[in-house]
């Protein structure tokens, strides 16, 4: 026999009560309210004070509950969707927002409200004037990614939902940046979405040489905050936990993030002969512990680099037993259809 869904459970300490019916557990919850409480559809026990259902009075007001104090992240909840072309779909108490990346959006509630603001929406920014907006804004620009952001908040009641997806195949990883020391450095086209409060800004490599030949620019993103974060990459993913002292050279577009106490230097590959014919190009990453890194294994600018060098516009061979003779046959056919 099922649970009935209207069955509560009070937890005090060591003390539990239990099973009573809505009308009951509303008079227990009144006499008292230090403690937690439980039914058929909660995660977990929550707080007899932060449930509705528990508190007539409250449950009358017509007016949405506060959102989250200023100066912490947004705590929002989520799950994952796909195994090889992932979205995330982030769920929202009354008052709270995430924040993403233009055009990251699959779908939202009706009560879920949009809006397109300069800079990361983190509270810094929020509470300041025009010119903290205004820097906010440009630390994204400088990183190459667009002078705005949009905020999604949930303005109704009860739960409400918002998706996101990546512009390309892969992976979503989800971090709490809590849980790394309140810090995540990050490549640039990476980030996906995160929880309000999360801020975005610039992190400069100490050598010149790394930002020069590092693959992807001198200047990557730096997550900040204690919320949660949501990372995008291509293929499958690699998460590593380094050792002090411990070293791993990896090709540069393969670096998706690590944590601030790894250190991040740029090295020339071998010799000038191992440069030009390896494939691998001419510097790797060298990462030394202790700390945590993730990897990609297909960076978005080699399946794109890829795909041009097939195009017969970059005279690409056609008829050849790959891949890339695959797409050659494609265009030969488009070819003879159209009667060339």
């Amino acid at each position: 026999m099922g649970v009935d869904m209207t069955t509560w459970y009070f937890s005090y300490g060591a003390d539990r009560i239990g099973p009573l019916e809505e009308q009951q557990a509303i008079a227990q919850a009144q006499q008292n309210p230090n403690g937690h409480c439980w039914k058929q559809g909660f995660t977990d026990w929550l707080p007899i004070g932060q449930v509705p259902e528990l508190n007539p009075s409250a449950r009358a007001m017509p007016s949405t509950p506060p959102p989250p104090t200023p100066g912490t992240d947004h705590e929002i909840d989520y799950k994952l969707y796909g195994e090889d072309m992932q979205f995330v779909e982030i769920e929202l108490d009354p008052g709270e927002s995430a924040i993403a990346e233009a055009g990251a959006m699959m779908y939202k509630d009706a009560s879920v409200q949009l809006e397109t603001i300069f800079g990361d929406g983190s509270n810094k920014a929020a509470g300041g004037g025009l010119m903290d907006k205004l820097v906010g804004a440009g630390k994204r620009l400088v990183t190459g990614e667009s002078l705005f952001t949009t905020v999604f908040t949930h303005t109704g009641r009860g739960k409400a939902h918002v998706a996101f997806a990546a512009p390309y195949p892969g992976t979503i990883i989800p971090a709490k940046l809590s849980d790394y020391g309140g810090r995540l450095i990050c490549q640039k086209d990476s980030f996906l979405c995160a929880a309000k409060g999360v801020q975005i800004g610039i992190h400069f490599q100490k050598k010149i040489l790394t930002g020069l030949f590092g693959g992807e620019g001198f200047i990557m993103q730096k997550l900040e905050g204690n919320g949660m974060t949501f990372l995008h990459a291509g293929g499958t993913i690699v998460e590593r936990e380094l050792k002090a002292g411990e070293t791993l050279h990896v090709d540069t577009g393969c670096l998706v993030a690590l944590t601030d106490s790894v250190n991040y230097t740029i090295e020339q590959v071998g010799s000038i002969k191992s440069a030009l014919f390896a494939g691998e190009g001419l510097f790797l990453v060298h990462l030394t512990g202790p700390g945590k890194i993730w990897l990609q294994s297909l960076p978005f600018s080699r399946m794109a680099g890829r795909m041009l060098a097939a195009s017969p516009e970059r005279g690409g061979r056609r008829g050849e037993g790959s891949e890339l003779g695959a797409i050659g046959a494609l265009g030969a056919l488009g070819n003879l259809l159209d009667g060339d």
